[in-house]
């Protein structure tokens, strides 16, 4: 007898590894995407779906998923698990849905906050497919031009211009062409990028599978054996490009994607992966970024779920058993349950721990602990500009502007923020510059013979704190006063490359970290939520921080489980959607793209056969 069962073990572990990897149905198919329907340009029928106030009335019945904050993870898990026959409630804060992804029009001119381009979005990628999935098909992008990144390092007559293109063989070469005398070292740094990518989903499996079996195979070094990327993404990035070059201009070209963190303290898979998302082509949403939660709420609700806006919540409920069950949300002077047996938080690690859990679950060493593994991210700061003119008249293009006063990163870094407050605006090191208007090619339908520009830079939180308890647009002349140093400096700098739109300027915002705080609800203003530093990406911290809480049925989504910007935000909802279903729903996707692979060549292939016929 027992012989038997002993024989029958890998039996029965196979067909229970079968079952848990494909025996559940999938949330996606390829049925459920259909072609894109004509673009909404009515702006009340827009309102109606990504500024639907909070009311009791419109919760639905019988919730089985509350999903807090409606940026790309919140949005991407909301509608994976609607897809998966979950009744979803989204709930934000703000006015409108959208996180990072939203935009907004001011004097006629229309801004986007956080989305500025997307990679990886070419026919049959992974993340295509994701977007075509949780918007059913009604995405559509704008692959920008080839050229899509110019980086501007020193001033004046120093000033030194490099330019990166799109291309799976162009981005080397080109790369090669501005500095021949490091061909090895970038073909090197390619290589590094190549494992990143290519094994980037290891990474993503310690969050998947059991946290006991993920430090097991870290420990024993069994996971380091299999792939050289669990050594690379806690490599500082500095470090590795000193092995392979002395250039610092190349050494900025390595890095120049800031997120916040100086390069020695970055992971260099990060760094490489930012490079590598843009390698087939850059892309930017047509009708603009509030395209995006425009059409995923719409899926939400397909399936029986809402997105709810103004809808602040103040507090999760959790029972005398430890278990999360709902959440309370504020509306005018009164408080209203909303209960659902699992709640995910896409507001960041430090919002969901230290604010909305009740202070009694807040102290608990298992939460602390979580907390301790990450730190507060840097805040942002941002100029939005607003033009008469269009943007062949004012030489603005699709391409994005990365400007450096010099080309030590670590160093301007450090020393920036370092400064006190008062020498901050006039030593500013470092900024970026997108032209929205010039990207989407339908800008100038919604908004003719007019432009817009969106320059960013980081800043400290500490140096706007004294201001933290006013209100917007009511924080006074001196905060007026100092955060128009800060701005008018990156304007003028924006003059040095954009010379034509100095006299065309008609409307100018400014948003810092506190206004940060204010519209997406990040901690301290930082848009990339926590610092992504190399006590974060090493592969333990990568194993420990994921989408399962101390707190029973209480999730955490977005940024904060796996990276920064759009894809980040998005795979992590990808992964907390995963981890509510018990499902890897990263091989649905596979399974899928190899389908339309298929499918594609044998388009090619009758094609092919008409053409000779």
């Amino acid at each position: 007898m027992w012989l038997l069962i002993f024989l029958a073990l890998p039996l029965i572990w196979a067909a229970g590894t079968y079952w848990y990897l494909f025996g559940k149905k999938s949330p996606f198919s390829l049925e459920s995407v259909r072609p894109p329907g004509p673009r909404e340009f009515d702006q009340k029928k827009r309102d109606r779906v990504i500024k639907q106030g909070f009311s009791v009335d419109k919760v639905p019945e019988d919730l089985d998923v509350i999903v807090i904050g409606s940026g790309i993870g919140g949005l991407t898990v909301a509608a994976t698990l609607a897809k998966a026959g979950r009744k979803v409630l989204l709930l934000e804060q703000h006015d409108q849905a959208g996180g990072c992804c939203h935009t907004y029009v001011e004097k006629g001119f229309e801004f986007d906050v956080g989305l500025h381009y997307i990679g990886q979005l070419h026919e049959n990628s992974l993340l295509r497919i994701a977007f075509d999935q949780i918007s059913e098909g009604q995405l559509e992008f704008q692959e920008l031009d080839q050229h899509f990144d110019t980086i501007l390092i020193g001033q004046g007559d120093e000033k030194r211009e490099y330019t990166i293109f799109t291309g799976k063989t162009e981005m080397e070469a080109h790369l090669k062409k501005q500095f021949p005398d490091d061909t090895s070292a970038i073909t090197e740094f390619f290589k590094i990028m190549k494992i990143s990518a290519k094994k980037t989903h290891y990474l993503a499996t310690l969050k998947l599978i059991p946290q006991w079996l993920s430090l097991f195979l870290l420990k024993t070094g069994i996971a380091h054996f299999m792939s050289p990327i669990f050594d690379l993404t806690g490599t500082s990035a500095t470090d590795l490009v000193n092995t392979l070059t002395s250039n610092k201009d190349l050494h900025v070209i390595f890095s120049y994607l800031f997120y916040g963190v100086p390069p020695k303290d970055s992971s260099i898979v990060i760094n490489a992966l930012l490079i590598h998302h843009y390698k087939r082509g850059a892309y930017y949403p047509k009708g603009g970024a509030s395209e995006i939660a425009f059409h995923i709420i719409r899926t939400i609700q397909k399936y029986g779920g809402n997105c709810l806006v103004r809808a602040p919540v103040t507090q999760v409920l959790v029972n005398k058993k430890g278990e999360a069950y709902g959440v309370k949300v504020r509306k005018g002077q009164e408080e209203h349950e909303v209960h659902a047996p699992v709640v995910i938080s896409n507001c960041g690690i430090f919002t969901t721990f230290q604010k909305l859990l009740p202070p009694e679950i807040q102290i608990k060493p298992d939460i602390q602990e979580r907390l301790n593994m990450m730190k507060h991210g840097r805040g942002s700061f941002l100029v939005f500009s607003g033009f008469d003119g269009t943007a062949e008249e004012l030489g603005l293009v699709s391409t994005n502007f990365w400007l450096f006063k010099n080309n030590d990163m670590d160093r301007s870094m450090e020393e920036f923020f370092a400064l006190g407050k008062d020498d901050a605006p006039e030593n500013i090191p470092m900024m970026f510059i997108t032209m929205p208007s010039a990207k989407d090619p339908e800008a100038k339908i919604r908004h003719p013979g007019k432009s817009c520009m969106t320059i960013l830079t980081m800043a400290k939180y500490e140096w706007f704190e004294e201001w933290s308890d006013t209100t917007v647009r009511k924080r006074g002349d001196e905060y007026h006063q100092y955060k128009m140093r800060f701005a008018n400096k990156l304007f003028e700098w924006a003059c040095t490359v954009f010379p034509k739109i100095k006299d065309k300027l008609v409307f100018q915002d400014v948003a810092t970290p506190l206004t940060n705080m204010h519209y997406l609800g990040s901690q301290r203003g930082a848009m990339y939520s926590a610092e992504h530093n190399l006590d974060r990406f090493g592969a333990e911290a990568v194993a420990r921080n994921r989408c399962n809480t101390p707190v029973k049925n209480l999730y955490i989504s977005g940024q904060d489980v796996f990276s920064c910007g759009i894809a980040g935000a998005l795979h992590g909802g990808l992964l907390c959607a995963a981890t509510v279903l018990d499902h890897i729903i990263y091989i649905d996707l596979l399974l899928m793209k190899k389908k339309l692979k298929r499918r594609k060549a044998k388009e090619l292939a009758q094609l092919a056969k008409k053409k000779l016929q």
